[in-house]
């Protein structure tokens, strides 16, 4: 079938396999070009299927020859309907890690389930013994508790008051206000519950009681800061609680870790275009504002491009990760540089739907959303009918 992105929103419908396939080959070329790392030899992912969980499961393959296992909750093809994004993403990189001789399978599924953590602890004994990387990158609007039953929606509110400012609709360009009303504390509960570091924990307690883990084992997780332009919709609204119930969950795995010689991270990231951010009000138009200052500077990064820095440069050079006074990896460190700050400080004040073009790279935004779903990655022949029914080599 021929394929075309549908969007709806912040959401396409539809994904290319030939794109997102590109998209992976892409991203092992540029670890293959920055040399080895000595880093993982055997890598869980949690959330392995975009973002930044696939660039950490690239990352470990194909710049530690790491034996990767993924995991993820993603839709398969049907005959005339496309997967999802996460699927292709998937069947592409578990092909290339096997053509390699990499070891990759992965299992797809409800992460936040009893049942599919216990597969996952099954697939590793049989098949690694133990793991000495544990990377959870889960991004889900809601989540069912496993041991309560219950089913916690997340929401994206500010918290105390309303908040009012500008966004952009990437699709046409109109730059608008929006305001989003306070959240209650209901809502900044289900949002802890969905988005914090509770599952995280229940993960590593699993792995760490089926003596999976491997002595010196490391867990990471992936947080975002931001600028004070973001700050009341974003860290210190309803998803802000979840992330520092994320960074604090980190510190008591630590604990739980001491006696394997174990550390829990947690890594603030840049920000960058993924199905989650597209979503948040306000986000668009900085990205857009960011790209546009970081890319003139020559220091804008992808996810593949964070996540080997992170590697290389903070989790793997055999001395002390460095941590800022939190006890967090920061590689959101060129974005948060005052005078990157600065400039898209002043080019909010003046972004209009006029004036966006030539402020800020709203061109740049909508190619890596499109990029995301396998759309728009060049020498793709998108005129030419693919086989949409694309099985993933690896899952168990």
């Amino acid at each position: 079938m021929i394929i075309e992105p549908k969007v709806r929103g912040f959401i396409c419908l539809t994904a290319h396999p030939k794109g997102c396939e590109q998209n992976v080959v892409n991203q092992i070329q540029y670890i293959q070009s920055k040399g080895p790392i000595e880093g993982p030899k055997k890598v869980l992912v949690i959330g392995a299927s975009t973002g930044f969980g696939l660039a950490s499961r690239i990352t470990s393959a194909f710049g530690s020859q790491a034996a990767t296992l993924g995991v993820y909750f993603e839709k398969p093809p049907q005959p005339g309907k496309p997967a999802s994004a996460g699927w292709y993403n998937t069947a592409a990189f578990e092909a290339q890690a096997q053509e390699a001789g990499l070891y990759a399978k992965s299992v797809n599924g409800d992460a936040f389930s009893n049942e599919i953590k216990e597969k996952v602890i099954g697939l590793i004994q049989a098949d690694l013994g133990q793991v000495d990387l544990v990377i959870y990158s889960v991004a889900s609007p809601r989540r069912t508790n496993p041991n309560t039953g219950i089913t916690h929606n997340s929401v994206l509110k500010p918290i105390g008051q309303s908040f009012t400012n500008k966004t952009v609709n990437f699709h046409n360009g109109v730059v608008s206000e929006i305001s989003i009303e306070p959240a209650t504390e209901e809502d900044i509960e289900n949002t802890v519950a969905v988005m914090g570091g509770e599952d995280w924990k229940l993960w590593i307690e699993a792995l760490k009681a089926a003596d999976v883990l491997a002595p010196g084992a490391l867990t990471v997780a992936y947080s975002y800061i931001g600028p004070a332009l973001t700050e009341p919709v974003y860290r210190k609204g309803t998803i802000g609680r979840a992330k520092d119930d994320l960074e604090a969950t980190a510190s008591s795995i630590t604990d739980t870790l001491k006696d394997l010689d174990g550390k829990a991270y947690v890594s603030v990231n840049k920000a960058l275009v993924t199905q989650a951010s597209s979503a948040i009000p306000v986000i668009p138009l900085y990205i857009s504002l960011l790209y546009k200052v970081m890319k003139e500077q020559g220091i804008h990064e992808g996810c593949i491009e964070q996540m080997q820095r992170l590697f290389q440069q903070r989790l793997y050079t055999n001395g002390t990760v460095p941590t800022d006074e939190k006890g967090r990896i920061r590689i959101d460190d060129w974005e948060m540089r005052e005078d990157v700050q600065a400039q898209v400080a002043s080019l909010w004040a003046e972004a209009t739907t006029e004036s966006l073009p030539q402020l800020g790279d709203l061109e740049g935004y909508k190619t890596d959303f499109f990029n995301l779903f396998g759309f728009e990655v060049g020498g793709v022949a998108y005129e030419t009918s693919v086989d949409e029914m694309v099985e993933i080599p690896g899952l168990a």
